[in-house]
């Protein structure tokens, strides 16, 4: 299954604990799209978030945002992970 890197940029900041709840939403709506989000990075003060996805598409990685919570990334890059 292809790994996506996902991009999002909040203006203002934003919080840990906001993020940990969205990445939950995420968690009850993947297994839908046949997605498996894995891991995510925050920077508060950028506003930066970065979620690990494994999933047959951007656009099905997309589709688990826009149904959880609708902050959809404003990137999305294929990745291959290194050691």
């Amino acid at each position: 299954m292809p790994l996506y890197m996902d991009v999002h940029t909040i203006a203002g900041g934003v919080a840990m604990a906001d993020v940990a709840q969205a990445h939950k939403a995420d968690l009850q709506q993947q297994a839908g799209h046949d997605v498996s989000y894995l891991r995510y990075w925050v920077d508060e003060g950028q506003g930066r978030i970065f979620c690990l996805v494994e999933a047959p598409s951007a656009e099905a990685a997309a589709a688990v945002h826009r149904a959880a919570h609708g902050l959809v990334a404003d990137e999305i890059f294929q990745v291959q992970e290194g050691s």
